[in-house]
């Protein structure tokens, strides 16, 4: 499952990858769909197939699940 996760801050976000790249899951920072705000305007997108709850970091805003074309709102701080 592909998920995408908006932050308040560049370094949120920065902090975010690196939380996930210790966990040994490949997350790709980028700009954040124009269908999503942020406050920063970076995005991580990954996939994770298990319980994401983990995940939820502070940094965190917003996190949503991509389906095909469309996003699905899972957790919003």
């Amino acid at each position: 499952m592909q998920y995408i996760v908006t932050f308040y801050t560049q370094n949120g976000a920065f902090k975010f990858q690196r939380f996930l790249k210790d966990k040994g899951i490949e997350v790709k920072l980028m700009p954040t769909p124009r269908v999503l705000s942020s406050s920063c305007g970076i995005s991580a997108a990954f996939e994770y197939e298990d319980d994401i709850s983990g995940f939820i970091i502070e940094e965190v805003d917003a996190i949503y699940k991509k389906e095909k074309d469309q996003y699905y709102l899972v957790y919003r701080d």
